[in-house]
């Protein structure tokens, strides 16, 4: 029997367990204890968000949130060391690249308790990021990486890692297993919205703590929409930004939805437009082109395979991109992810290094 201690704190890390639990639930040997740091606060994270996904409900949840980056990376340590002397597990297994990613890392590690890394190697290269300094460090303390993509392993392999005492895998993408797993539970969110929509995602403090940037990207989808219908799931935060601001707005916003209205939106919109890495590989996972609005982004395949282009702020990039993208044809049948195997990977190689 091992015991893998699950580090989780926002919703679409929760999402990623669950595909990963389904997956441990098949073998009788793994015993898993998820904690939930609370770092994204959601009041939609409710009995039935668990309930309505099927994910496991954490065992411990500790309430860390509303705090800056020191204070909850450090309270966040401190909580999640207490369980782990608790719990005392073979691995511990963490997600991504949010505070708490790096501090179930450092808890774990400083404990001597090996560390596995879901969505490792991955770069955008621009170290101003808190998730590029937290996907960094964790990579660099982990004993076991689980890579997405082969661009992955390369980001690892140009920085040394064969060097070091870690096993690096490549076990495809954890978010294609449960996009597969949920799309055909799909619901249809209840706000009206029109047909052939662009789907539209802006929540990156690059984007919405500069009101230029804002501001020119807001410009260019009320072009947009004047061809094809716009529509914005918009964080709460943005939206008192646009009401302080009085920026004007001429396409129809929505308030945030569940995952399970979210793939609906996925599967009815023509096109994504967004700055949310997940997102943009949600967008291939059910077959739409996507426009990035950032300045880079870490799923450089799907650059590099014609099914996203990347555009910062630019309104001329952002209109060129609509015009080249919204009728383009796309072969989205090449894997990238994995196909919805990562997670049997990952089970296979926590149970070989017991």
């Amino acid at each position: 029997m091992i015991k893998i201690v699950t580090i989780v704190g926002a919703r679409p890390q929760f999402i990623k367990a669950a595909a990963v639990s389904r997956e441990f639930s098949n073998f009788s040997n793994i015993e898993e204890v998820i904690i939930h740091t609370g770092q994204h606060f959601d009041a939609n994270m409710s009995d039935v968000f668990f309930d309505e996904l099927k994910i496991p409900k954490p065992h411990y949840n500790l309430s860390i949130n509303s705090l800056g980056h020191g204070a909850m990376t450090g309270r966040m340590l401190e909580s999640i060391e207490e369980v782990l002397l608790k719990e005392k597990p073979d691995w511990v297994m963490v997600y991504g690249d949010t505070n708490s990613t790096i501090a179930g890392a450092l808890a774990a590690k400083k404990l001597h308790i090996r560390v596995a890394h879901v969505e490792a190697g991955l770069r955008s290269f621009n170290i101003r990021m808190p998730e590029e300094v937290n996907r960094i460090l964790t990579d660099r303390i982990s004993d076991v990486l689980f890579c997405p993509t082969e661009e992955a392993i390369k980001n690892l392999e140009k920085e040394g890692f064969e060097n070091l005492d870690c096993s690096i895998l490549k076990n495809g993408d954890v978010m294609q297993d449960a996009a597969l797993f949920y799309k055909d539970a799909s619901k249809k969110p209840k706000a009206d919205f029109p047909d052939n929509f662009i789907l539209v995602t802006l929540h990156r403090a690059e984007n919405t703590d500069d009101l230029s940037r804002l501001k020119a990207i807001i410009d260019s989808l009320n072009t947009i929409h004047q061809q094809t219908p716009v529509v914005w799931l918009i964080h709460p935060r943005t939206k008192k930004i646009l009401q302080k601001e009085n920026i004007k707005v001429d396409f129809l916003i929505l308030d945030p939805i569940g995952y399970l209205e979210m793939i609906y939106m996925l599967q009815n919109c023509k096109m994504v437009m967004t700055d949310s890495g997940g997102l943009q590989k949600e967008a291939f996972f059910f077959k739409k082109n996507c426009i990035t609005l950032r300045d880079e982004t870490e799923w450089v395949e799907l650059i590099e395979n014609g099914f996203n282009i990347v555009v910062g702020a630019d309104p001329k990039k952002i209109e060129d991109a609509y015009s080249k993208m919204i009728e383009k044809e796309n072969d989205f049948d090449i894997n990238l992810y994995g196909n919805g195997l990562a997670s049997k990977v990952i089970a296979q190689k926590l149970l070989n290094e017991h």
